[in-house]
C-alpha cells in the first residue's frame, strides 16, 4: 500500500471494522494493522472484527496470534468455507459499534482511506460508499469487471456509480431495520438495494484500488461466475420482479 495523504478527519461516536478472509494469510496482518491506525484517528472506541471463513493456508494461525497482541481484534473462525456473504454476515452479527466499515481481507483496498469516508459524513448520511478511481486488475478481469457492473446497474436500478466496490461505512442500525438473506457473493448487491429501496442515505467517495499481492480471486473463475450468475438471477427475481408484480396487483 503506498503512502498517501488522507482529509482531515471528524470523529464518529464508534465503529466495528469488518474484513472477511479466506486464504489471506499473506495480507490480513498489514489490513488489520492498517486498520488499526485508521480507526484511532477516527474515533476512541472501535473493534476489528475478522471473519476466517474456513481458510485452508495459514490465516486462522496469523489471526489467533494477532488476538493475543491487539485486544481490539475479535476472530471468528467458520469450520468450513460458507461463502462471502456468510462472512459478512456474521461480522456483521458480532459488530456492537454505533457505525459498521467493511472491506476485504485480501489488501486490494486501503484500510487507511476509510478516513475520507468518515470526511464525508453529515447528519443526513446513512452509508458511504466507496468508488475505485480505477481497477487494478489484470485485463480480462477489468473487462469482466465493468461488463458485471452495467448488467447489475441497469438489471436492479442501482444509482451507485460502482456498485463492486466492497468498501463501505453503514450505521449499524440499518442492520436491525433491513434483513439480509444472501450467503454469496450477492450480499453487497442485495444489500445495497434493500438500502436503497428503504430511502436510505448514500453518499459516495474515490478510493484506490490495487493489484492483489497474495492468493487467488475467488470470484474470477468459471465455475464460479456461472454460480455467481445463478445467484444473482435468483435475487433479481426476488428483489425486482416480484416486487414489480407486487406492485401491479395492488
Amino acid at each position: 500500500m503506498t503512502a498517501q495523504s488522507f482529509p482531515k478527519s471528524t470523529r464518529l461516536s464508534s465503529v466495528s471494522a469488518v474484513f472477511p478472509a479466506f486464504n489471506d494469510g499473506g495480507t490480513i496482518a498489514s489490513v488489520i494493522l492498517t486498520a488499526l491506525i485508521a480507526l484511532r484517528q477516527v474515533t476512541d472506541d472501535f473493534e476489528i472484527i475478522v471473519t476466517d471463513d474456513g481458510s485452508t493456508d495459514y490465516t486462522g494461525s496469523v489471526l489467533d496470534e494477532m488476538t493475543l497482541r491487539y485486544p481490539e481484534l475479535k476472530v471468528i473462525h467458520h469450520g468450513t468455507n460458507r461463502g462471502y456473504g456468510c462472512a459478512l454476515r456474521t461480522g456483521f452479527v458480532a459488530a456492537t459499534k454505533d457505525w459498521v466499515f467493511y472491506t476485504d481481507g485480501d489488501g486490494q483496498y486501503n484500510p487507511m482511506e476509510l478516513i475520507a469516508l468518515v470526511s464525508s459524513i453529515n447528519d443526513g448520511v446513512d452509508v458511504v460508499n466507496g468508488y475505485k478511481i480505477s481497477r487494478s486488475d489484470p485485463f480480462v478481469r477489468k473487462v469482466i469487471g465493468k461488463a458485471y457492473h452495467y448488467i447489475v446497474k441497469l438489471a436492479f436500478g442501482f444509482h451507485l456509480r460502482d456498485v463492486d466496490c466492497d468498501f463501505r461505512l453503514i450505521r449499524r442500525r440499518l442492520f436491525e431495520e433491513v434483513e439480509l438473506e444472501s450467503t454469496t457473493g450477492t450480499l453487497p448487491l442485495e444489500m445495497v438495494k434493500k438500502f436503497q429501496d428503504a430511502g436510505y442515505v448514500f453518499r459516495e467517495v474515490p478510493v484506490h484500488h490495487y493489484f492483489r499481492q497474495y492468493g487467488r480471486s475467488q470470484f474470477f473463475n468459471y465455475k464460479r461466475l456461472f454460480r455467481t450468475g445463478k445467484h444473482l438471477l435468483e435475487l433479481w427475481w426476488k428483489l425486482v420482479l416480484n416486487k414489480n408484480n407486487a406492485k401491479d396487483r395492488k
